[in-house]
Order: structure tokens, then C-alpha cells, then sequence
């Protein structure tokens, strides 16, 4: 180098803080409660699924629902108890049932539902998913335990 010509200076390359990918910096924890509302909701979607819950669940429930702040969230988990690990999570489902449809495969729709949803939702694998049949709805039965719009006379 001459006595005119700029030192050159070594570049350095770009200081990376923390090491490692960003997605592994930190924990995620999901409440028990979040995984009940995603089961709930997805057995709900099933065809032959009536309700869910027992019949006393569904009364209290119907009581809670009219209560002010009562709240949806524990419709959205009734009959849905869930068991949530770090990276695996069981269910415990009980549903009522229509009259007619074939309950092995209902109870089958509604695993797999189930079981797609939470995995989806929530990154967590489903381990196993126990399915109560409490009820079966029949036709002539009335729809007290159903959330009907009440009717203007």
C-alpha cells in the first residue's frame, strides 16, 4: 500500500444476537381450556352429533348460559375435558347422539375431527381421544336442552 491510499478495513460480518432459529427461543404453553373449546367445537361440527355433555351438563349449562356473563366459552367446552403435556394432549368427549345415524361412525367422524383440529390449532399431538355416548336424541323428544332464539308472539 502507498502512503496516499485508504487503509482498508476488514469487514466484519453481521453480528447474529441469540444463535439459532427464532422459532426456538422460548416456550409456548397452551391452557387445558383452549384445547376443550377446539375439540368442543370441532365435535360439534360432526353430523350426528346432537350435543354435548350429559344431561345434567346440559342443564347447568342452560342455567349458566342465562345468567349475564355467564358465557358462551363454557358452552363451547361442555362435555370436552382435556389433559394438556408440553407436546402431547388427551381428550375425554361425551356426546349425545341422534336417533338413527350409526354411532361407531359418528364416534369415528368425530375423533378424527378432533383429532385434525387440535393438531392443527395448537402443534400439540393428540395421544388418544375416549368418547361417551350419554344419550340419544329422539325425534319426538322436545329441544329443551337446544339454544333456540326465543319467539315472538
Amino acid at each position: 500500500m502507498g502512503e496516499g491510499e485508504p487503509a482498508a478495513e476488514a469487514v466484519k460480518p453481521p453480528v447474529k444476537r441469540g444463535g439459532g432459529d427464532p422459532a426456538t427461543r422460548g416456550r409456548t404453553t397452551i391452557a387445558d381450556g383452549v384445547v376443550e373449546k377446539i375439540a368442543g367445537l370441532a365435535a360439534r361440527d360432526v353430523v350426528g352429533v346432537h350435543t354435548m355433555g350429559s344431561g345434567f351438563a346440559r342443564t347447568l349449562g342452560a342455567v349458566r348460559d342465562r345468567v349475564p356473563g355467564g358465557g358462551r366459552a363454557a358452552t363451547a367446552t361442555r362435555g370436552v375435558k382435556a389433559e394438556v403435556g408440553e407436546v402431547q394432549t388427551a381428550l375425554d368427549l361425551e356426546i349425545v347422539v341422534d336417533y338413527g345415524v350409526a354411532i361407531a361412525e359418528v364416534a369415528r367422524a368425530v375423533r378424527e375431527n378432533v383429532i385434525s383440529a387440535v393438531e392443527r390449532m395448537t402443534g400439540l399431538e393428540v395421544v388418544e381421544v375416549n368418547i361417551a355416548v350419554s344419550d340419544v336424541k329422539l325425534p319426538d323428544e322436545d329441544g329443551e336442552d337446544e339454544e333456540a332464539e326465543p319467539r315472538l308472539q
